[in-house]
């Protein structure tokens, strides 16, 4: 007889494929009495399991099952038989938390989800009928209780509501998230998505969301349980609400695979290692064929395309692999081109939105930007051209207008590129040509195409040469509103480029004004379709670089409310013409300023100079700055920050930010900049986009903090956001007004609390306002001063003063002896807070300078009565720290002063300098170093 507990195994496993189960159990039986290693000893009962099951003992089964699974939690085989002996058993419910476990062990084994539906069916049905399995369902009857009441449509509207919102609330949490999970709750959500009520569905989809979210092998089950199609298509519905909360939950599904969002440990279950790479890939596969499936909505189209923009180019360009961004391009390149050359006024279109193929030419440009080398870039380029020539055909009108409108969207993405398209052969012709047409939807697709071409000078000088009799002649003579703002466009866009007003005005044959408010009409017009008031704002942007054009604007308050209006719509295009309309309008371009010698040398030769209109001079500008804001300019730019990321470009967050600071000027504003959310929208300004948005956005920031209540400006943690802004502007390449008011901001910000003193010393800020205090410009020393005065109340500060080896208290004791009373004020702050607080700052100050002594006197006498109680102050700690500096203190010419000062009259205004005078003499006569004086 065998003793060898593996011989045992083997010859058990030869026995259970010969289908001698008695035998075979036999074997297994002989092993276990044997055996010694528990990993052996589990595998050998979940294979007598089987054998059990094999003999319909189910019973058996499940109890040897659940042995193998106390030696091993994460035993699927053992797990997967156990929940067969139990179905087997009538135990449904167990049965169904163990085919739960498996099913998020190894979420795409198409067995364990078909298990689960199976059984998730059986109890749902049992349930329905009033049986026992009603109790023994959940281990938290409200679960289910909540899911009666939702599932139930006699349930009363008030308690349905509730129960909705409990169960979203439920799922948030971890806990929750699981009992959901374990207790065929996700079965359940896929009932009330099915009820096609939209209130229903949207509280499935949120509580599916928070039970994906931080935990990649849930979310990977419920990705395989509910489908990628089924998500994909209710993603596509028209409902905006509905789309938007599934393209939450394949977010945060995504997130999960992709290892991003909160990290969480789930024991033996998150050890396990997923393979997402495959789940990654059908995500963005199904993603691509949305947008061409004339089945999607036009919103379901744009979550699409926003979930791979959020999802595919890389986050930061220091990692290595593009690959997302190689797939997408090999796979759906040309189904992104396909969504930017749709023609909306044509019948065969794909359903859009007013925001589609400008999203699809973000995602283009993200591509592109994402590629690492010329040859990725050729093979981009080149999927482009042979996509564009299959679309060419002299014989296909329809077909070319596709052509032209596909690099039209190119050239809204990856502007390079576009033009390289514009290179092939006959396209710039084909766009001019097709201006001349007799068909209006050709004039239109070519204007747009024109208009996007011309932005770069050297494509603009052939469109001038070419095309500007064709745009006037299309303005002039089409009675077709859509053609004539077009064409009213491309020729402001072509007088502008050279980035003055003096090209418009010749293009515009002097009469900007004209073509100015035939562009408010249109704005103002709400009978005409938003695309087409949107090209009247882009006229406008473009148009305001005429310095009458944008007075008379400012003035025009119905305009300016079409125009912010338009901007809340959150469209790329939009979000950057009213945000140039307003940087025109406030002035907050940069300028170049004139050297008058070279000035007279253009005079001379005869060439134009630009000459300063009357109109843009300060007095005009802050006029404008008052209008705007008085039309809720600022709510309309807190709309615009909020948009996508996708829409709301680097660019635009710039022009937005110049806006701001143009805005913050006037102390006198910032108080309703920051009622209108002006505060809460500079933060992400501050953080992201260009250098020089950042840097603006932190200035206007800068300008609130210094004069605001930080508790109202920013309100709750977000004060905490905006200290790192206020310290970037501490750099000796920013200029002196941004030093002066990102410190008159800090200091604001270190008198509130000790918890915004340690934000400021995290974010290092402390050896740029020591630099500052050295300063020979008045003002900055003043503010750096008063920022270290607030600062030294917090414990790391003061050590860092005690510490050796560093001048800071000799540099605030060099400081009380300044000239400038503001400077002595806030340096005399600073010490007295210091030695009140430090013992041995007390007798550091007396070694740091040999001037200490003759300063502290100066302070003591001093005309201000606010330095004279600070040095009295500091006097009283250097006194009350040790006995041997006080007999210092008295035998120099201190004691006269403080004789002096302790002798005068009780006085209201002066009583506060009196009483620590004698404060510091009774201290003395404690030690015994004077003797007792009585007043005259």
């Amino acid at each position: 007889q065998m003793e060898d507990p593996i011989q045992l195994k083997e010859e058990g496993n030869k026995y259970f494929q010969a289908s001698d189960y008695e035998k075979a159990l036999q074997s297994y039986t002989q092993a276990i009495k044997l055996n010694k290693d528990k990993a052996l000893q589990a595998v050998l009962y979940r294979n007598r399991a089987a054998c059990f099951l094999k003999k319909e003992e189910y019973a058996k089964a499940a109890s040897d099952a659940s042995r193998a699974i106390d030696i091993n939690a994460s035993d699927i085989k053992a797990l997967y038989r156990r929940s067969q002996a139990l179905e087997k058993l009538g135990k449904l419910d167990q049965a169904f938390k163990d085919a739960q476990k498996c099913a998020t062990l190894e979420p795409r084994n198409k067995n364990f989800q078909e298990t689960l539906r199976r059984l998730g069916a059986n109890i749902q049905e049992k349930v329905n009928a009033g049986g026992t399995l009603r109790i023994q369902f959940s281990t938290d009857s409200r679960v289910q209780k909540m899911f009666e009441i939702l599932l139930d449509e006699n349930s009363d509207k008030e308690k349905r509501e509730k129960a909705a919102n409990n169960l979203i609330v439920l799922g948030r949490e971890e806990a929750g998230a699981e009992r959901i999970f374990q207790n065929n709750g996700v079965n359940l959500l896929l009932q009330l998505i099915e009820t096609k009520n939209p209130e229903l569905i949207l509280a499935a989809v949120r509580t599916l969301s928070g039970m994906c979210t931080g935990h990649k092998a849930r979310a990977t089950a419920i990705l395989h349980y509910l489908g990628i199609d089924s998500i994909c298509m209710w993603m596509s519905v028209d409902n905006e609400e509905i789309s938007l909360a599934v393209c939450n939950l394949l977010q945060t599904i995504t997130d999960c695979l992709l290892g991003q969002g909160k990290e969480e440990h789930h024991g033996k279950e998150e050890a396990l290692v997923l393979d997402t790479k495959k789940d990654l890939r059908m995500i963005t596969m199904r993603l691509l064929d949305m947008l061409v499936s004339k089945k999607v909505s036009g919103q379901g189209r744009d979550r699409a395309l926003n979930l791979l923009n959020k999802n595919i180019p890389r986050k930061d360009l220091k990692d290595h692999d593009n690959s997302r961004s190689i797939f997408v391009i090999d796979n759906g390149l040309k189904k992104i081109l396909k969504v930017v050359g749709q023609i909306p006024e044509m019948p065969d279109c794909l359903p859009l939105t007013e925001n589609t193929q400008l999203t699809a030419s973000v995602l283009l440009n993200k591509l592109y930007d994402d590629l690492r080398c010329d040859p990725e870039r050729d093979n981009y380029r080149l999927i482009c051209e042979e996509y564009i020539k299959s679309k060419i055909d002299p014989q296909d009108m329809d077909k070319t207008l596709h052509a032209v409108q596909i690099v039209s969207g190119v050239l809204q993405g990856p502007f390079d590129l576009g033009n390289k398209l514009l290179g092939m052969k006959g396209v710039m012709e084909m766009m001019v040509a097709l201006c001349g047409s007799e068909r209006e939807i050709d004039q239109l697709v070519a204007v747009e195409a024109l208009i996007h071409a011309s932005t770069k000078l050297s494509r603009a000088t052939f469109i001038i040469t070419n095309g500007v009799t064709l745009l006037k002649e299309l303005y002039k003579k089409t009675k077709n509103e859509k053609i004539k703002i077009r064409a009213l466009v491309g020729l402001c866009k072509l007088g502008s480029a050279g980035g003055t007003d003096y090209g418009l005005r010749q293009f515009a044959e002097g009469s900007t004004e004209k073509l100015a408010k035939q562009c408010r009409k249109w704005l103002c017009n709400t009978s005409i379709d938003s695309r087409t008031r949107k090209w009247a704002v882009e006229g406008l942007s473009y148009l305001t670089l005429d310095a009458d054009v944008k007075d008379d604007f400012v003035e025009d308050e119905p305009a300016l409310k079409a125009m912010f209006d338009l901007a809340k719509a959150s469209d790329k295009t939009i979000l950057y013409s009213v945000a140039s309309a307003l940087v025109n309008c406030t002035n907050s371009y940069d300028t170049k300023e004139l050297v008058p010698e070279l000035v007279q040398l253009a005079k001379f030769s005869k060439q134009h100079v630009p000459e300063e209109h009357p109109k843009d001079k300060k007095d005009f500008v802050v006029k404008r700055v008052k209008r705007l804001l008085k039309a809720g300019v600022v709510s309309a730019l807190a709309c615009m920050v909020k948009a996508d990321s996708a829409i709301l470009t680097d660019q635009s967050k710039e022009l937005i930010a110049r806006v701001f600071l143009a805005l913050c000027e006037d102390p006198k504003d910032r108080g309703t900049i920051v009622a209108q959310g002006g505060g809460k929208a500079l933060i992400p300004l501050a953080v992201e986009g260009t250098d020089v948005g950042k840097i603006k956005a932190s200035h206007a920031l800068a300008k609130i903090a210094a004069i605001s209540n930080p508790d109202i400006a920013f309100p709750g943690e977000r004060v905490y956001e905006v200290v790192r802004p206020l310290v970037s502007l501490l750099n000796t390449e920013r200029d002196g007004l941004q030093n002066y008011e990102a410190l008159l901001g800090l200091t604001n910000f270190s008198g509130r609390s000790d918890k915004l003193r340690l934000k400021i010393i995290k974010e290092k800020a402390l050896p740029d306002i020591e630099n500052y205090m050295f300063e020979n410009h008045d003002q900055l020393r003043q503010a750096a001063t008063e920022c270290m005065c607030n600062l030294v109340v917090n414990k790391e500060v003061q050590e860092r003063f005690v510490a050796d080896g560093n001048d800071r208290l000799k540099l605030v004791v060099l400081l009380c002896g300044e000239d400038d009373e503001k400077v002595q004020v806030a340096a005399a702050g600073a010490l007295a807070m210091l030695t009140a607080a430090q013992k041995k700052l007390c007798s550091k100050m007396t070694q740091v300078t040999t001037q200490w002594l003759e300063i502290l006197q100066r302070l003591c006498l001093h005309d201000n009565m606010e330095v004279q109680h600070r040095g009295l102050v500091i006097a009283f700690n250097l006194i009350s720290a040790d006995k041997e500096l006080a007999k210092k203190l008295v035998e120099s010419e201190l004691l006269e002063i403080l004789t002096y000062i302790g002798k005068q009259e009780d006085h209201p205004k002066k009583q506060h300098i009196i009483s620590v005078a004698r404060d510091c003499l009774t201290k003395c006569m404690d030690y015994e170093l004077i003797k007792p004086f009585s007043r005259a």
